[in-house]
């Protein structure tokens, strides 16, 4: 009898383990703006970060990742889309993700497709790149914004977004008064203010929950306090610091000894510079009061007084750890509602910081301390730590979650699933990781491999054409097994000859094959169209014919209108034909080709002429739809 009863325990526990694996583990995706790898477990034995520590302890650290440009915007379109920059069209802190490529596919949106419940609080995207409602395919239930945070009894919302301090806030206070007495519009106060008094750095004796993280840090606890997990879900929690400006309370600065920081130790220009690849911190420039004045040294590059210098680096490092509580929170009740045991934690850093190096601050460049940037992924099922050291990038992130979650990759995906590495049965995956940074007409592109840094500046073009040895600007070449501080810039270096030639053709090869990556993409869809069709092809075919007659066009421009026109209205019938949608819905796919059409035919066409086309189009339709 005890024979049978332990054969069918084991049998019950087998199942349940089979069940278990079965399922789709939860995701808990943090976020953490401008974050570089001020952790312990990255080596910063300054840095107090007990809570991140704990989680990389058994899980996967990736000691050499990088962003794919370091920058907001930028970088959160591309991780969040698996796609580089020079897909999303999204270089800067103005374009809107969607307004470019209007189909593009997300994390969470691919998440929200597999079954799962996607919810997502504070700075995912960053707002100024998507939409009103932070990128709205992506999430299940409105994006909860910072505008819609509660705070503790006896505090408003912080001032201008970030102070407490009651100094600050009387100063802010006065600036205001002093703006309404002028009759300075409402709509322009804030610029009135900052433009006087926007401090880089405070310290308060408030609770956690006073300043925005800590607010998040509590909304996402209630969150998961009532969180129905009939259905896995995932859950976006983008925390604000340590970006500009550090803000903490006043117990995170208590736990350093800021007599014992230590200024950037390289902070001027590499020998052999290539001046594009520098910057004078215009972001920092931005944060006034009137004991701080800012000035460019002879290199063009801005000067800090060490003292400033020294109350920066102490406010980055207090809001690391501020932030670093916050996770311990939202962990602590993950473990409370028993959810831990089937949720992936991912925590990244948006991209790195410059505290000094280089007399940089800030990020916007291809440097080391700009591009590498913190990713940590741990997987309850593996629970066993690792770290990686050979190159990964944020394009990465996207197959390893889909991947680990067993919901199946797409294809188009720029990165590869790094899943063999958090399992441990491999240690590389990939020779080298790719960064950009574009600086007026010119694109740095930046190959991270295990000890170097390859970066070639292109002239006025970008990956997704042929780039030809005239197209160069200027190349760099960065030694961190010998020169971990960037000083010199080894390019002309004869030692290092075989080295620059190996590194340029790993980039040769990377620029040949985006070019292939593009046209191929391109040819297919076109292809598609045609064969699959037929009848929105001879419709585009009757509209081109009738606006290349009446503009006169060349063959070049008609041809790329026929094509353009034939994609549009293919795409139109393949997501509304047969489907019995909503007139709201069709008005949406329609505004998004639109939209998409526009920005194709912006290509070789001016903006009179794509006005004209419009124009054109819009008769010629309506003549066949009368007939």
């Amino acid at each position: 009898m005890r024979k049978h009863l332990f054969i069918y325990l084991m049998l019950l526990s087998i199942i349940k383990i089979q069940a278990q694996d079965q399922s789709n583990p939860n995701i808990l995706f943090i976020a953490i703006d401008d974050l570089k790898p001020t952790l312990g477990i990255y080596g910063d034995s300054f840095a107090v970060t007990p809570n991140i520590d704990a989680i990389a302890k058994n899980g996967t650290t990736f000691l050499n990742n990088h962003t794919q440009q370091a920058i907001c915007g930028p970088s959160r379109a591309s991780l969040l889309t698996g796609k580089r920059p020079d897909y999303t069209k999204v270089w800067d802190l103005k374009t809107k993700m969607r307004d470019v490529n209007p189909t593009i596919l997300t994390i969470p949106q691919y998440f929200k497709q597999s079954g799962y419940k996607t919810i997502g609080v504070g700075k995912i995207y960053d707002p100024r790149c998507v939409d009103n409602h932070r990128d709205k395919p992506s999430w299940s239930i409105p994006s909860i914004k910072e505008n819609e945070l509660e705070y503790p009894k006896g505090y408003n919302k912080p001032a201008l977004g970030f102070y407490q301090n009651k100094e600050n806030l009387n100063t802010i206070n006065d600036i205001k008064n002093r703006a309404l007495a002028k009759n300075i519009q409402k709509n322009k106060i804030y610029k009135y203010i900052t433009d006087r008094f926007k401090p880089p750095y405070e310290m308060a004796d408030v609770p956690d929950g006073a300043y925005v993280d800590g607010a998040i840090a509590n909304r996402s606890i209630q969150l998961l306090d009532t969180m129905n997990t009939s259905k896995p879900f995932f859950l976006a929690v983008g925390f604000k610091r340590p970006h500009l400006p550090f803000v903490a309370p006043r117990k995170y600065w208590q736990l350093y000894d800021e007599s014992k920081i230590k200024l950037a130790a390289y902070q001027k220009k590499a020998k052999n510079p290539v001046d594009v690849s520098y910057h004078k911190a215009g972001e920092m420039q931005k944060y006034k009061t009137p004991e701080i004045t800012y000035k460019l040294n002879n290199d063009n590059l801005l000067e800090l007084d060490k003292e400033l210098q020294k109350k920066l680096i102490h406010g980055y490092y207090a809001a690391t750890s501020y932030i670093d509580a916050q996770i311990g929170k939202i962990i602590d009740k993950l473990k409370q509602k028993d959810l831990d045991k089937n949720t992936i934690i991912v925590i990244w850093g948006d991209h790195g910081y410059h505290l000094g190096d280089h007399s940089l601050w800030n990020k916007h460049s291809n440097f080391e301390q700009a591009t590498r940037s913190p990713l940590i992924i741990y997987d309850p099922r593996i629970n066993k730590g690792y770290k990686i050291n050979s190159p990964t990038e944020f394009v990465d992130l996207f197959p390893t979650l889909s991947d680990l979650t067993n919901i199946g990759i797409p294809k188009n995906l720029d990165g590869v699933s790094l899943k063999a590495q958090i399992t441990g049965e491999v240690n590389t995956l990939k020779t080298y990781a790719v960064s950009q940074y574009p600086r007026k007409n010119k694109m740095g592109y930046s190959f991270r491999t295990k000890e170097y840094r390859y970066t070639v500046w292109i002239n006025k073009k970008k990956s997704t054409v042929p780039i030809f040895k005239e197209d160069i600007h200027a190349e760099e070449l960065y030694d961190y097994k010998n020169d971990p501080l960037e000083t010199e810039n080894k390019i002309d270096n004869e030692e290092y000859k075989q080295i620059k030639i190996t590194h340029q053709i790993l980039a040769t090869r990377y620029f040949k094959d985006q070019v292939a990556a593009s046209k191929t993409a391109g040819e297919k869809i076109k292809n598609l169209y045609k064969v699959k069709n037929n009848n929105t092809y001879k419709r585009a075919q009757v509209i081109s014919e009738f606006i290349i007659k009446t503009m006169r066009l060349t063959n070049t421009k008609g041809q790329f209108l026929l094509e353009t026109l034939s994609e549009k209205y293919a795409y139109n019938a393949a997501q509304t034909k047969g489907k019995n949608l909503p007139k709201a819905t069709k008005r949406e796919i329609y505004k998004a080709t639109f939209i998409e059409t526009r920005n194709k035919l912006s290509k070789i066409f001016s903006k009179i002429e794509i006005a004209q086309i419009n124009k054109l189009e819009k008769r010629k339709m309506s003549e066949l739809n009368n007939n």
